[in-house]
Protein backbone atom coordinates (compact mmCIF):
# COMPACT_ATOMS: atom_id res chain seq x y z
CA UNK A 1 0.00 0.00 0.00
CA UNK A 2 2.56 2.32 0.53
CA UNK A 3 4.44 1.83 -2.61
CA UNK A 4 1.25 3.07 -4.51
CA UNK A 5 1.14 6.02 -2.00
CA UNK A 6 4.32 6.92 -2.77
CA UNK A 7 3.88 6.39 -6.44
CA UNK A 8 0.62 8.43 -6.38
CA UNK A 9 2.59 11.12 -4.72
CA UNK A 10 5.49 11.31 -7.26
CA UNK A 11 2.79 11.45 -10.25
CA UNK A 12 1.39 14.45 -8.29
CA UNK A 13 4.38 16.23 -8.04
CA UNK A 14 5.81 15.66 -11.92
CA UNK A 15 2.19 17.08 -12.76
CA UNK A 16 2.42 19.93 -10.91
CA UNK A 17 6.01 20.92 -12.32
CA UNK A 18 4.57 20.32 -15.79
CA UNK A 19 1.87 22.57 -14.66
CA UNK A 20 4.13 25.12 -13.66
CA UNK A 21 6.28 25.35 -16.35
CA UNK A 22 3.16 26.13 -18.41
CA UNK A 23 1.39 28.81 -16.36
CA UNK A 24 4.15 31.36 -15.87
CA UNK A 25 1.64 34.24 -14.76
CA UNK A 26 0.15 31.39 -11.90
CA UNK A 27 3.57 31.08 -10.55
CA UNK A 28 4.37 34.62 -10.23
CA UNK A 29 0.97 35.37 -9.00
CA UNK A 30 1.76 32.96 -6.06
CA UNK A 31 5.48 34.03 -5.77
CA UNK A 32 4.02 37.69 -4.93
CA UNK A 33 1.81 36.04 -2.63
CA UNK A 34 4.18 36.22 0.46
CA UNK A 35 1.72 34.39 2.96
CA UNK A 36 2.82 31.84 5.32
CA UNK A 37 1.26 28.77 4.11
CA UNK A 38 0.69 25.94 7.12
CA UNK A 39 -1.32 22.96 6.81
CA UNK A 40 -2.87 20.81 9.88
CA UNK A 41 -4.43 17.38 9.40
CA UNK A 42 -7.49 17.85 12.33
CA UNK A 43 -9.24 20.77 14.11
CA UNK A 44 -7.13 21.07 17.45
CA UNK A 45 -3.32 21.45 15.36
CA UNK A 46 -5.32 24.00 13.16
CA UNK A 47 -7.11 26.04 16.09
CA UNK A 48 -3.83 25.97 17.91
CA UNK A 49 -2.37 27.62 14.97
CA UNK A 50 -4.79 30.23 14.88
CA UNK A 51 -4.68 31.12 18.58
CA UNK A 52 -0.68 31.86 18.32
CA UNK A 53 -0.94 33.62 14.96
CA UNK A 54 -3.56 35.90 16.45
CA UNK A 55 -4.03 39.17 14.84
CA UNK A 56 -1.29 37.60 12.13
CA UNK A 57 -3.89 35.31 10.79
CA UNK A 58 -4.26 37.34 8.19
CA UNK A 59 -0.57 37.20 7.01
CA UNK A 60 -1.08 32.75 6.73
CA UNK A 61 -2.85 30.70 4.62
CA UNK A 62 -3.86 27.75 7.27
CA UNK A 63 -5.08 24.63 5.73
CA UNK A 64 -7.44 21.69 8.23
CA UNK A 65 -6.94 18.94 5.75
CA UNK A 66 -9.51 16.98 8.01
CA UNK A 67 -12.36 19.69 7.46
CA UNK A 68 -15.81 17.56 6.74
CA UNK A 69 -15.75 15.51 9.55
CA UNK A 70 -13.70 12.40 7.78
CA UNK A 71 -12.68 10.35 10.63
CA UNK A 72 -8.66 10.35 11.22
CA UNK A 73 -8.56 6.65 11.13
CA UNK A 74 -9.75 6.22 7.73
CA UNK A 75 -8.31 9.45 6.24
CA UNK A 76 -6.69 9.70 2.85
CA UNK A 77 -5.07 12.79 1.28
CA UNK A 78 -5.93 13.92 -2.05
CA UNK A 79 -3.70 15.32 -4.74
CA UNK A 80 -4.90 18.41 -3.78
CA UNK A 81 -3.95 17.78 -0.17
CA UNK A 82 -0.33 16.39 -1.13
CA UNK A 83 0.29 19.75 -3.03
CA UNK A 84 -0.39 21.71 -0.05
CA UNK A 85 2.10 19.61 2.04
CA UNK A 86 4.27 19.55 -0.38
CA UNK A 87 5.19 23.24 -0.75
CA UNK A 88 3.98 24.74 2.89
CA UNK A 89 6.27 26.61 5.31
CA UNK A 90 5.03 24.14 8.41
CA UNK A 91 3.07 21.32 8.37
CA UNK A 92 1.25 19.49 11.95
CA UNK A 93 -0.04 15.85 12.03
CA UNK A 94 -0.94 13.89 15.19
CA UNK A 95 2.03 11.01 14.10
CA UNK A 96 -0.17 7.93 15.10
CA UNK A 97 -0.55 4.90 12.79
CA UNK A 98 -3.38 6.76 11.42
CA UNK A 99 -0.67 9.15 10.04
CA UNK A 100 1.26 6.13 7.91
CA UNK A 101 0.86 8.11 4.55
CA UNK A 102 2.55 11.13 5.56
CA UNK A 103 5.69 9.66 5.48
CA UNK A 104 5.36 9.36 1.67
CA UNK A 105 3.67 12.91 1.31
CA UNK A 106 7.01 14.67 2.60
CA UNK A 107 9.49 12.26 0.56
CA UNK A 108 7.85 14.15 -2.45
CA UNK A 109 8.35 17.96 -0.48
CA UNK A 110 9.58 20.57 -2.40
CA UNK A 111 10.43 23.23 0.07
CA UNK A 112 12.89 21.73 1.88
CA UNK A 113 12.76 23.95 4.75
CA UNK A 114 9.76 22.80 5.93
CA UNK A 115 9.02 22.47 9.77
CA UNK A 116 7.10 19.56 9.92
CA UNK A 117 5.58 18.66 13.98
CA UNK A 118 4.92 15.24 14.69
CA UNK A 119 2.48 15.47 18.01
CA UNK A 120 3.35 12.12 18.99
CA UNK A 121 7.60 13.46 18.70
CA UNK A 122 6.35 16.37 20.63
CA UNK A 123 4.67 14.48 23.70
CA UNK A 124 7.23 10.94 23.37
CA UNK A 125 7.33 11.27 26.78
CA UNK A 126 3.70 11.33 27.70
CA UNK A 127 2.41 8.69 25.07
CA UNK A 128 0.41 5.84 26.34
CA UNK A 129 -0.56 2.46 24.55
CA UNK A 130 -3.62 1.61 23.84
CA UNK A 131 -5.26 -0.40 26.79
CA UNK A 132 -7.81 -2.81 27.00
CA UNK A 133 -9.55 -2.76 30.37
CA UNK A 134 -11.82 -5.53 31.82
CA UNK A 135 -14.89 -5.81 30.05
CA UNK A 136 -13.79 -3.94 26.50
CA UNK A 137 -14.01 -5.63 23.64
CA UNK A 138 -10.34 -6.45 21.80
CA UNK A 139 -10.15 -6.39 18.33
CA UNK A 140 -9.10 -9.59 17.04
CA UNK A 141 -5.92 -8.98 14.26
CA UNK A 142 -5.42 -11.86 11.91
CA UNK A 143 -2.73 -12.41 9.22
CA UNK A 144 -3.04 -14.19 6.10
CA UNK A 145 -3.24 -17.60 7.27
CA UNK A 146 -5.41 -16.91 9.27
CA UNK A 147 -3.13 -17.08 12.43
CA UNK A 148 -2.64 -14.19 14.91
CA UNK A 149 -0.13 -11.96 14.39
CA UNK A 150 2.88 -11.09 16.23
CA UNK A 151 1.31 -8.13 18.67
CA UNK A 152 2.44 -4.51 17.96
CA UNK A 153 2.81 -2.03 19.94
CA UNK A 154 -0.16 0.78 19.52
CA UNK A 155 -0.13 4.33 20.95
CA UNK A 156 -3.26 6.22 21.31
CA UNK A 157 -3.27 8.86 19.04
CA UNK A 158 -5.91 11.34 20.70
CA UNK A 159 -3.18 12.96 22.39
CA UNK A 160 -4.89 16.52 22.23
CA UNK A 161 -7.56 15.90 24.82
CA UNK A 162 -5.05 16.76 27.22
CA UNK A 163 -5.01 20.49 28.67
CA UNK A 164 -1.28 20.02 29.56
CA UNK A 165 -0.68 18.04 26.20
CA UNK A 166 -2.09 21.18 24.35
CA UNK A 167 0.05 23.75 26.28
CA UNK A 168 3.39 21.28 25.41
CA UNK A 169 2.21 21.51 21.56
CA UNK A 170 1.21 24.63 21.29
CA UNK A 171 4.51 26.13 22.70
CA UNK A 172 6.12 23.72 19.89
CA UNK A 173 4.09 25.75 17.08
CA UNK A 174 5.47 28.72 19.18
CA UNK A 175 8.89 28.01 18.19
CA UNK A 176 8.23 27.00 14.27
CA UNK A 177 6.24 29.88 13.52
CA UNK A 178 8.80 32.12 15.26
CA UNK A 179 11.72 30.20 12.81
CA UNK A 180 9.67 30.93 9.55
CA UNK A 181 8.81 34.88 10.67
CA UNK A 182 11.02 35.79 13.25
CA UNK A 183 9.55 39.68 12.71
CA UNK A 184 6.91 38.54 14.47
CA UNK A 185 8.25 36.99 17.37
CA UNK A 186 7.28 39.11 20.19
CA UNK A 187 3.26 38.83 18.50
CA UNK A 188 3.62 35.42 18.59
CA UNK A 189 5.34 34.80 22.14
CA UNK A 190 2.78 37.49 23.75
CA UNK A 191 -0.17 35.36 22.30
CA UNK A 192 1.18 32.05 23.51
CA UNK A 193 1.77 33.35 26.82
CA UNK A 194 -2.11 34.32 26.90
CA UNK A 195 -3.35 31.04 25.27
CA UNK A 196 -1.23 29.32 27.61
CA UNK A 197 -3.01 31.17 30.81
CA UNK A 198 -6.41 29.84 29.26
CA UNK A 199 -4.83 26.70 28.67
CA UNK A 200 -4.11 26.39 32.87
CA UNK A 201 -7.39 28.23 34.30
CA UNK A 202 -9.35 25.39 32.16
CA UNK A 203 -6.79 22.75 33.45
CA UNK A 204 -7.32 24.04 37.43
CA UNK A 205 -11.26 23.82 36.14
CA UNK A 206 -10.93 20.21 35.39
CA UNK A 207 -9.15 19.38 38.56
CA UNK A 208 -11.59 21.23 40.97
CA UNK A 209 -14.37 19.73 39.44
CA UNK A 210 -12.81 15.75 39.86
CA UNK A 211 -11.45 16.58 43.20
CA UNK A 212 -15.59 17.49 44.19
CA UNK A 213 -17.37 15.22 42.71
CA UNK A 214 -18.72 12.11 44.11
CA UNK A 215 -18.14 9.16 41.22
CA UNK A 216 -15.02 8.94 40.04
CA UNK A 217 -15.67 6.71 37.29
CA UNK A 218 -16.73 7.72 33.74
CA UNK A 219 -18.63 4.33 31.36
CA UNK A 220 -18.42 4.76 27.74
CA UNK A 221 -21.11 3.03 25.37
CA UNK A 222 -18.94 3.54 22.48
CA UNK A 223 -15.34 4.02 21.37
CA UNK A 224 -13.12 5.84 23.99
CA UNK A 225 -10.42 8.34 23.10
CA UNK A 226 -10.05 9.56 26.35
CA UNK A 227 -7.46 7.74 28.09
CA UNK A 228 -5.08 11.16 27.79
CA UNK A 229 -7.98 12.75 29.78
CA UNK A 230 -8.78 10.46 32.10
CA UNK A 231 -5.48 10.22 33.53
CA UNK A 232 -4.52 13.75 33.86
CA UNK A 233 -7.64 13.91 36.68
CA UNK A 234 -7.14 10.35 38.35
CA UNK A 235 -10.65 9.44 37.01
CA UNK A 236 -11.37 5.14 35.85
CA UNK A 237 -13.08 3.96 33.09
CA UNK A 238 -14.89 1.06 31.16
CA UNK A 239 -15.99 1.17 27.61
CA UNK A 240 -17.07 -0.81 25.06
CA UNK A 241 -13.87 -0.30 22.29
CA UNK A 242 -10.31 1.34 22.37
CA UNK A 243 -10.48 4.75 20.45
CA UNK A 244 -9.21 3.51 17.68
CA UNK A 245 -11.30 0.93 17.15
CA UNK A 246 -13.36 0.27 13.76
CA UNK A 247 -16.03 -1.81 15.75
CA UNK A 248 -19.63 -0.69 15.57
CA UNK A 249 -21.29 -3.89 17.13
CA UNK A 250 -21.07 -4.68 20.64
CA UNK A 251 -21.48 -8.33 21.86
CA UNK A 252 -23.79 -9.35 24.53
CA UNK A 253 -21.04 -10.49 27.31
CA UNK A 254 -19.76 -6.31 26.61
CA UNK A 255 -23.14 -4.88 27.01
CA UNK A 256 -23.96 -7.85 29.85
CA UNK A 257 -20.55 -6.32 31.78
CA UNK A 258 -21.35 -2.36 30.95
CA UNK A 259 -24.24 -2.66 32.42
CA UNK A 260 -23.43 -5.03 35.44
CA UNK A 261 -20.99 -2.08 36.62
CA UNK A 262 -23.55 0.89 35.82
CA UNK A 263 -25.93 -1.28 38.60
CA UNK A 264 -22.30 -1.62 40.85
CA UNK A 265 -21.32 1.71 40.71
CA UNK A 266 -24.56 3.43 41.08
CA UNK A 267 -23.77 5.35 37.53
CA UNK A 268 -25.96 8.36 36.47
CA UNK A 269 -24.83 8.53 33.27
CA UNK A 270 -23.80 6.34 30.13
CA UNK A 271 -21.29 8.67 28.22
CA UNK A 272 -20.81 8.16 24.54
CA UNK A 273 -18.83 10.25 21.68
CA UNK A 274 -19.94 12.82 19.35
CA UNK A 275 -21.92 11.21 16.49
CA UNK A 276 -25.99 10.27 15.98
CA UNK A 277 -25.74 6.78 16.90
CA UNK A 278 -25.95 6.08 20.64
CA UNK A 279 -27.72 3.11 20.46
CA UNK A 280 -24.72 0.76 22.11
CA UNK A 281 -25.14 3.58 25.20
CA UNK A 282 -29.09 2.83 24.57
CA UNK A 283 -28.84 -0.93 24.87
CA UNK A 284 -26.33 -0.99 28.13
CA UNK A 285 -29.42 1.41 29.53
CA UNK A 286 -31.92 -1.04 28.75
CA UNK A 287 -30.47 -3.98 30.75
CA UNK A 288 -29.98 -1.81 33.97
CA UNK A 289 -31.91 -2.42 37.12
CA UNK A 290 -33.63 1.29 36.88
CA UNK A 291 -33.17 2.14 32.93
CA UNK A 292 -33.01 5.91 33.65
CA UNK A 293 -29.21 6.50 33.52
CA UNK A 294 -28.23 9.31 31.07
CA UNK A 295 -26.89 9.47 27.87
CA UNK A 296 -24.30 12.23 27.96
CA UNK A 297 -21.71 12.57 24.58
CA UNK A 298 -18.04 14.20 25.30
CA UNK A 299 -17.02 15.42 22.46
CA UNK A 300 -12.99 14.00 21.22
CA UNK A 301 -12.92 16.81 18.27
CA UNK A 302 -12.72 13.74 15.75
CA UNK A 303 -15.93 15.61 13.31
CA UNK A 304 -15.40 19.00 13.98
CA UNK A 305 -15.59 20.73 10.06
CA UNK A 306 -14.42 23.81 8.90
CA UNK A 307 -18.65 24.76 9.10
CA UNK A 308 -17.87 24.61 12.67
CA UNK A 309 -14.90 26.48 13.15
CA UNK A 310 -16.89 29.57 10.76
CA UNK A 311 -19.53 29.00 13.78
CA UNK A 312 -17.55 30.04 16.07
CA UNK A 313 -16.16 26.10 17.59
CA UNK A 314 -12.67 26.68 19.07
CA UNK A 315 -10.43 24.06 21.02
CA UNK A 316 -10.99 25.70 24.16
CA UNK A 317 -15.59 26.03 23.39
CA UNK A 318 -15.02 22.39 22.94
CA UNK A 319 -13.08 21.48 26.37
CA UNK A 320 -15.40 24.17 28.32
CA UNK A 321 -18.39 22.03 26.91
CA UNK A 322 -16.63 18.61 27.77
CA UNK A 323 -16.22 20.17 31.24
CA UNK A 324 -19.92 20.91 31.65
CA UNK A 325 -20.73 17.02 30.54
CA UNK A 326 -18.22 15.87 32.88
CA UNK A 327 -19.50 17.39 35.77
CA UNK A 328 -22.93 15.95 35.02
CA UNK A 329 -21.39 12.48 34.92
CA UNK A 330 -19.45 12.80 37.91
CA UNK A 331 -22.38 13.41 40.03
Amino acid sequence: MRKYISIFCAAIMMVSLLCACGNTATVNSEAANDKLQIVTTIFPEYDWVMSILGENSDAAEVTMLLDNGVDLHSYQPTAEDIMKISTCDIFIYVGGESDEWVDDALKEATNKDMVVIDLLDVLSDEIKEEEVVEGMEAEDEEGEDGDSEEEEIEYDEHVWLSLSNAEKICNKITEALVSVDPANKDVYDKNFVEYSKKLSDLNEQYKEAVDGASTKTLLFGDRFPFRYMVDDYGLSYYAAFVGCSAETEASFETITFLAGKVDELSLSSIMTIEGKDHKIAETIRDNTKTKDQNILTLDSMQATTSEDVANGTTYLSVMEGNLEVLKEALK
